[in-house]
């Protein structure tokens, strides 16, 4: 049964969405040309009773230091689909449906954000812990990018690297920028909606629901469309089947924010808490509706600490999707930099610290 409210009801027409899930996940996972392999693992009651993170994994018999990936608000580990094969050419890459999101587990998340995120950054940490990787690069975007800071801050010793794809939460909220900033779109989720979890409409849809996801938003489909045969229909089908059943992510979201485009309980105000020798880059797309000041503000808060920043042109918040090449070129170069830096181990060379690098590409 899925519902909105946790009880039942008349949501109950998408009730085939799990097999549904796994059926178009996998025609959309098809079209790599790296070996997989796809598995749950049991993370114990972190929220839940018994918590689940669905996860897949790529060339993860070789040595380098494993990529992880944690995907936005609303998405699954299947829309990386343009970036696996070029990222798990030379390393383990592991990515992950967030806890509340896609195939993995839907508890009910505590409904105070600071608690949310917390539970969040356990699941991550239960996660590795059963997977049994030491230390990783961290990889997110949009809500992943918060949950991946928020981790890195707690548990600095995992982290090799951390990669912020056009990350969410990072800003105070000014007085009227939400107007000024963000699309007609996010204005109505953020404003008219605000009482209701983002993406309600897509389950209050029933059956069309995979129809109003290809309407609103028919650009993300296109750009599949040399990756996943029928994308068309594939892609809308993936992202309703993600976002019709409980909307436990979803919620846990919804406590998070103050309007949608804006955090409760910003990051800009807990920079101190990262490692001075954790290494960070910032990917931005230079049409994203997010408020690309991060790289800049974690440069001017850790003067002696490494921050490089990429912001590639043409691309707008969906920056792995909509300029896959580029964005691949830039987390490889990051990837190959936590090779060589341990900040466990490594210092900063003189003349290398404060290290920000900005590319229009």
């Amino acid at each position: 049964m899925v519902t909105d409210n946790w009880t039942g009801g008349w949501f109950s027409w998408t009730r085939q969405s799990d097999a549904m899930l796994r059926h178009v996940e996998k025609k959309i996972l098809s079209c790599l040309k790296t070996a997989y392999k796809r598995f749950y693992v049991d993370i114990g009651s972190v929220v839940g009773q018994s918590d689940k993170i669905w996860t897949v994994s790529l060339n993860d018999e070789s040595s380098r230091t494993p990529l992880v990936m944690l995907h936005g608000m609303g998405a699954g580990l299947a829309l990386w689909c343009p970036n696996f094969d070029a990222l798990a050419e030379t390393r383990p890459v592991y990515a992950i449906d967030l806890l509340g999101f896609g195939r993995s587990s839907r508890p009910k998340f505590a409904t105070e954000a600071l608690k949310a995120e917390a539970q969040w950054v356990e699941s991550v940490e239960e996660w590795r812990r059963e997977v049994n990787l030491p230390q990783f690069i961290l990889l997110g975007h949009s809500l992943g990018g918060y949950i991946a800071t928020s981790y890195a801050m707690k548990y600095p010793e995992r982290v090799r690297h951390l990669i912020l794809a056009d990350p969410w939460g990072f800003p105070e909220r000014p007085a009227g920028a939400e107007k000024q900033q963000l699309p007609l779109w996010v204005r109505a989720i953020g404003t008219a909606l605000q009482p209701l979890n983002p993406l309600w409409a897509v389950r209050a849809a029933g059956p069309a629901g995979r129809w109003l996801v290809s309407r609103t938003r028919p650009d993300i489909s296109r750009k599949y469309n040399g990756y996943v045969n029928d994308a068309d229909n594939v892609i809308p089908e993936y992202i309703y089947q993600c976002n019709s059943q409980t909307p436990s992510g979803e919620s846990a979201f919804h406590s998070l924010m103050t309007g949608f485009g804006w955090a409760k309980n910003p990051m800009v105000k807990r920079i101190d808490k990262l490692s001075p020798a954790l290494p960070i880059t910032v990917l931005y797309g230079s049409r994203s509706w997010v408020d690309n000041s991060t790289g800049h503000v974690l440069s001017e808060h850790r003067p002696h600490s490494r921050t490089y920043v990429q912001v590639i042109n043409g691309a707008g918040h969906h920056v792995y999707l909509d300029k896959p090449e580029l964005f691949n070129k830039y987390v490889l170069e990051a990837c190959s930099r936590a090779d060589e830096y341990d900040p466990r181990t490594s210092t900063v060379a003189e003349g290398d610290t404060n290290k920000t690098e900005e590319h229009n590409s």
